[in-house]
């Protein structure tokens, strides 16, 4: 059986908002369940032990470095220790600057599928601020490449609040460059789901409807991404899932569901033909 890395991005909908006992419960228990080996938090409380709740034991965990006034931000923690190699400030404008814990936190980890650089990106949410968007995928990509010499693999998650359509998204995926730089990451839900929406937020859920931003039309904002080398990504999606989208014994556990990816080493590296010739005669 091939190598594999578990990855997780969730945003849990911190206690601030309604119903955080019973969601968090659930929260916790999907979470500890899925036992991923890398998971990426955001809207959850950075201090005061919620993680380790929700996570159980085992992890080592970095919050970012600023948090809202109410102590919630984000947060990447991984089954094995890692070591924290850069954050990015992504308050790259002035109205940018009215989110706290807008950042990508850069981490390197050794895996079961080799030395992996992990990125927790989150740029500003706001529905208008594409243009910062744009900004703050180009300025965590660039820093990805100047980094990604020093691992085998780098995987991007987190909740980018833009759809698959939009210019930062198209940017990280490799169709279309910014500011002269281009990079290719592979949508893990694209690559198993193709033509599914996919949808991560969505309107079907109560907590959308009757929450801040009930307006707006369901979409999918939450990723997991695999850096490609020349000849393609180094790590092949085996699986992904969206994790907590329906209700369960009637709570739903955030607005957002999360999304989780099993990532294995391919049969063959990438640039290289298989040594096997048995697919001649298929």
């Amino acid at each position: 059986m091939a190598a594999s890395l578990r990855v997780l991005t969730m945003n849990v909908l911190g206690p601030a908002n309604p119903d955080w006992r019973r969601r968090s419960a659930l929260t916790g228990g999907t979470l500890r369940r899925l036992d991923a080996d890398v998971v990426a938090l955001q809207e959850v409380p950075v201090a005061g032990g919620t993680v380790e709740e929700l996570l159980g034991s085992g992890y080592t965990v970095t919050p970012f470095s600023r948090a809202a006034d109410d102590g919630v931000g984000g947060v990447l923690a991984t089954r094995a220790p890692h070591r924290v190699v850069e954050e990015v400030d992504q308050r790259r404008t002035e109205r940018a600057r009215d989110f706290a814990w807008c950042a990508t936190l850069v981490v390197e980890v050794d895996t079961a599928v080799g030395r992996t650089l992990v990125a927790h990106h989150k740029p500003s949410w706001q529905f208008g601020y594409e243009a910062e968007r744009e900004q703050q995928a180009l300025a965590a990509a660039r820093t990805l490449e100047r980094l990604a010499g020093t691992a085998d693999h780098v995987v991007v998650l987190g909740d980018c609040d833009a759809t698959p359509d939009a210019a930062s998204m198209q940017f990280w995926r490799g169709r279309r460059s910014l500011d002269g730089t281009s990079v290719c990451y592979q949508d893990a839900w694209e690559t198993l789901h193709p033509g599914d929406p996919g949808l991560t937020f969505d309107a079907r859920n109560p907590l959308v409807r009757a929450g801040e931003v009930a307006t707006a039309v369901s979409r999918r904002i939450d990723w997991v991404l695999v850096r490609a080398g020349v000849h393609g990504p180094t790590l092949q999606v085996t699986a992904c899932a969206r994790v907590l989208d329906e209700p369960v014994g009637g709570v739903w556990a955030s607005d957002h569901c999360g999304v989780v990816a099993d990532l294995a080493l391919p049969d063959h590296p990438p640039g290289t033909w298989a040594s096997s010739t048995a697919w001649l005669t298929t």
